[in-house]
């Protein structure tokens, strides 16, 4: 059964254009796990423009589920990391300028200084996913900066205006998938999944877990949390 992670960094999005206390991302987790989620995502980036410090230490207080922790990895996040003790920590590439995350891990180029923060990570008891293209090259080198999961980037396959592309993008993701499964990878995806897009993705029984943030918090604005996250569930389910 596809598990279902929620990212609520556009909590925090909203709270912090206003510079006031509210949406709590807490709160918003709480309300998202006695929904039925499996884990809460959040991304505690460099220039902290959502998800802020205190924010991170209350959801590893109150998180029932699995806590997955999104983060560069340079040494101030990996300390963070090892002072919090999330469940998971899924390294991503970050930039200040972007949006949101634009593309995947380019784990090749990065080989010495990713194995050596999965290192330190994993010396504190913290396992290591790494968010990455559906590329052979890296799911192969995933494994030999000895990653235990990725994270598939689907936001080629999301962004695909024709039905044509998002074909050719689906077997991109179903090659990595058959290349993670090789090399005994646990195998998550995510990146603009949405209510309109996730069904062929779910379908994809060798991939355990789907991270999704955006879509649902755009959802939970018109019909609210509880229910955004129950209809993604069924969704995917």
């Amino acid at each position: 059964m596809t598990r279902l992670g929620v990212n609520i960094d556009h909590v925090a999005t909203v709270r912090q254009a206003r510079g006031v206390a509210y949406p709590d991302p807490g709160t918003a987790a709480s309300i998202v796990e006695l929904a039925g989620a499996d884990g809460i995502v959040c991304h505690l980036r460099e220039d902290r423009r959502h998800i802020q410090d205190r924010d991170l230490r209350i959801l590893r207080e109150i998180v029932q589920t699995q806590l997955n922790l999104e983060m560069a990895a340079t040494e101030e996040m990996i300390g963070i990391a090892l002072a919090t003790k999330p469940d998971i920590v899924t390294l991503v590439p970050e930039k200040r300028e972007e949006l949101t995350t634009e593309g995947g891990l380019d784990v090749v180029k990065n080989f010495r200084s990713l194995k050596k923060a999965i290192q330190q990570l994993r010396r504190g008891n913290i396992p290591v996913s790494l968010f990455v293209d559906p590329d052979r090259n890296q799911i192969k080198a995933s494994e030999e900066v000895e990653a235990e999961a990725i994270e598939i980037h689907t936001g080629h396959y999301c962004e695909a205006k024709t039905s044509a592309r998002a074909d050719e993008e689906l077997k991109r993701i179903l090659d990595a998938v058959g290349e993670a499964c090789r090399r005994n990878l646990r195998i998550a995806a995510g990146h603009g999944l949405n209510y309109v897009n996730v069904r062929r993705i779910a379908e994809v029984k060798e991939i355990e877990e789907l991270n999704i943030g955006h879509s649902i918090i755009a959802r939970a604005v018109l019909v609210g949390l509880d229910r955004a996250v129950r209809e993604m569930i069924a969704l995917i389910r």
